[in-house]
């Protein structure tokens, strides 16, 4: 199955597989190769669990990366590598927005690398003092996630990272959070993309993934 991603995403919503945009290293072979290498043994270790949750679904199982550490390493610098190459050395985001709850696993290490704030999305009642609240629709109605008011200063620009882009809302509305707190919304990173769920479509913004799977799956719900 192949690490890069099967869809065709519209213009203004760049695939990052298709190689860097812009950025200091772009013309990097040796970056480049890197990264190749690493989206190759992220996807070895990948786990696929059928009819979970529920029959006709392929469940993706990331968790074996942070159960090891070179690859939880490897995760974290290809990442790295994604974002400069995308962004460039200088013109890395200045905030990391991580979704609860996968996004908090390796949200808070890639801004570390890239000198970058974190600032998490939560569902409601789980942070404290002031809050914004965005809906989004799930199989069996609306959920919600929350930002503090204060997390994003006016004109930051912000990435925002999750795990999985399966159908996008939960992306949508955290990009719409970051929005409305005063962000300038640069784009989202995923490791692994659900290319058949064309969640992409939903988001308004350039969207990255390191790896796609499950092309040939066929979902129920």
């Amino acid at each position: 199955m192949s690490a890069s991603t099967s869809s065709h995403p519209p213009p203004d919503r760049p695939d990052a597989t298709q190689g860097p945009q812009r950025g200091v290293s772009s013309g990097s072979s040796s970056s480049t190769s890197e990264l190749t290498r690493l989206k190759m043994r992220l996807h070895r270790s990948l786990r696929q669990y059928p009819d979970f949750p529920s029959p006709g679904i392929l469940f993706e199982d990331i968790l074996p990366i942070f159960a090891d550490a070179l690859l939880h390493q490897s995760l974290i610098r290809a990442l790295e590598l994604q974002v400069i190459d995308v962004y460039g050395q200088r013109e890395t985001p200045d905030v990391i927005v991580g979704l609860e709850a996968r996004g908090f696993l390796f949200g808070p290490s890639l801004a570390l690398r890239i000198g970058a704030g974190f600032v998490p999305v939560r569902k409601p009642g789980k942070l404290p003092g002031p809050t914004k609240t965005a809906a989004f629709e799930k199989e069996y109605g609306k959920d919600f996630f929350q930002i503090q008011c204060d997390g994003i200063k006016q004109g930051q620009r912000v990435l925002v990272v999750d795990d999985v882009i399966a159908t996008g809302g939960s992306a949508a509305a955290a990009g719409s959070l970051v929005k409305e707190s005063g962000g300038t919304l640069v784009g989202y990173i995923f490791i692994l993309e659900l290319d058949f769920l064309k969640g992409r479509d939903q988001l308004h913004a350039p969207v990255y993934t390191l790896l796609s799977s499950q092309e040939h799956s066929n979902p129920t719900g």
